[in-house]
């Protein structure tokens, strides 16, 4: 055999190597040309930067209660926001695939699994149907430029007991002829308010050492029972440069609140305001750790309440004790600053 003869007899194809105009030759020039673009050298080296970042991000969320508040609360602060924090996941995962980084894709797994672990959760539906008393809070905001409108709303709403916050003096009576055919029983204690279709008795101010009254109690006469339901806005919390997140007021507001709660006699116990904190707040944990989120044990997503525009944490807060919730939601906006928010509850 000659040699051209072996130079021709080797090119010829065999039948195993695909044609380059072949739909399979297409397929293995692009699946060579993305693993040549995926796997440069350098691809464990770089993205060191990203990894880093992502590594910090994870630790932060996973220790968010060990953040201090000695300066700034900043732990509180950040725990109102700590949700947020999620979105940086996919803006590393973006990067780290455009710097086509092995180590940076590695490295964002870890804050995607401890966000996952925390709020993961929150993402599906957990509400049941059923539920035999419906409860709705609202901050009301005392400068509301349509209280009319706004009370026909929280009526049309149909629940069964309905809480008000920053109620200004000026607007009580028009609150109150405004709600009347609806809830014959109402009370209002400073700034707050209860409004029930079913009788009230024992109801009282709840002092939150505030030096005038944003805080009640009212035993709710229900046909399953009774239920102490409690109405309250604590102080508002202030993002300042120069002395960070100050939330002292609110907290001793929020101690007090806890103290008072934990004395009631009834055994359902219903917690309705704007508490001016998320449930992640470490300073609220008076009154958190005794009672549960509707939110988060039958509410679908975050529930977030506040800023009423663009939503960015849940303040407006809906706790039970005793209590079996069975859905929780936001209701559309009125014309407050804060969304509504409701929730149906099993009563024991």
């Amino acid at each position: 055999m000659t040699q051209a003869q072996s130079r021709t007899d080797a090119t010829e194809d065999d039948g195993t190597t695909p044609h380059p105009g072949s739909a399979s030759g297409m397929r293995a020039r692009y699946t060579a040309g993305f693993l040549r673009w995926w796997r440069p050298k350098g691809m464990w080296r770089r993205g060191i930067v990203t990894g880093a970042v992502a590594l910090v991000l994870a630790i932060v969320m996973f220790l968010h209660a060990d953040v201090p508040n000695r300066i700034g609360n900043l732990g509180s602060l950040l725990e109102t926001f700590l949700p947020w924090l999620g979105l940086l996941v996919p803006v590393l995962l973006a990067v780290a695939v455009v710097r086509r980084s092995a180590t940076a894709l590695i490295a964002v797994l870890l804050p995607a699994v401890v966000w996952l672990n925390l709020f993961g959760g929150l993402v599906g539906g957990k509400s049941r149907p059923g539920g035999d008393l419906m409860v709705l809070t609202h901050n009301v905001n005392a400068g509301n430029p349509d209280p009319d409108g706004t009370a026909r709303d929280l009526v049309a709403a149909g629940a069964d007991v309905v809480a008000l916050e920053e109620l200004p003096e000026s607007q009580q009576t028009r609150y109150a002829r405004d709600m009347a055919a609806a809830y014959p029983y109402h009370s209002v204690q400073g700034t707050v308010g209860l409004w029930s279709k079913y009788p009230l008795h024992g109801v009282h101010p709840v002092d939150i050492k505030m030096g005038w009254t944003r805080a009640m109690r009212a035993a709710v006469s229900t046909p399953h029972g009774q239920v102490a339901v409690y109405v309250a806005h604590l102080p508002s919390v202030r993002v300042k440069f120069d002395a960070g997140f100050t939330a002292g007021q609110r907290d001793r507001a929020a101690n007090a609140l806890g103290q008072a709660i934990a004395t009631e006699p009834l055994r359902s116990v219903v917690l309705l305001g704007d508490l001016n904190g998320t449930m992640n707040d470490r300073a609220l944990a008076s009154v958190t750790s005794q009672m549960r989120s509707t939110q988060g044990a039958a509410g679908n997503g975050f529930g977030f309440s506040w800023p009423a525009k663009f939503p960015m944490a849940r303040i407006d807060q809906i706790l039970v004790r005793g209590i079996d919730p069975r859905s929780s939601w936001t209701l559309p906006k009125t014309g407050s600053d804060h969304l509504p928010v409701a929730a149906r509850l099993q009563l024991p």
